[in-house]
């Protein structure tokens, strides 16, 4: 369900970094196959239990020719971060996000302005936010 939302969300992915833990393989196996082009992928055994600050480095390793980042992990490190990382947001997404948390196969859009090693707290802008329960 979630690989077809993000499938149909006109978002090129350019790039999936994915958690080499088994769990996050198989989830993002069966998201894959819903992409009409699949993006690169990279199996990271640095987003297993990453800290925000481990995933800023990440985000920050990121190629400028990498336009859409797709981060499949783990909570609470992904809930934390796309909460962190949203210094504004778009209409009630973040107030959503706050209330309803970040279940299993959610997903938060985030933007960022300029290059990917400028991605900082607060520098991002919530644009999406998704859980199966929508």
């Amino acid at each position: 369900m979630a690989g077809r939302r993000l499938a149909d969300s006109g978002i090129d992915f350019d790039l999936a970094l994915c958690s080499s833990a088994a769990r996050t393989r198989e989830t993002w196996k069966l998201a894959v196959h819903e992409f009409s082009q699949r993006p690169r992928t990279v199996y990271e055994e640095r987003l297993y239990e990453a800290s925000l600050g481990e995933l800023i480095a990440l985000f920050n390793e990121t190629s400028d020719e990498v336009r859409n980042l797709l981060v499949i992990g783990h909570n609470p490190g992904m809930h934390g971060a796309a909460d962190a990382l949203s210094g504004s947001a778009e209409g009630d997404t973040l107030a959503r996000m706050t209330r309803d948390g970040f279940p299993t196969a959610a997903y938060a859009v985030v933007e960022f302005p300029g290059s990917w090693k400028s991605v900082e707290h607060g520098a991002g802008r919530l644009t999406e936010y998704w859980t199966p329960n929508d």
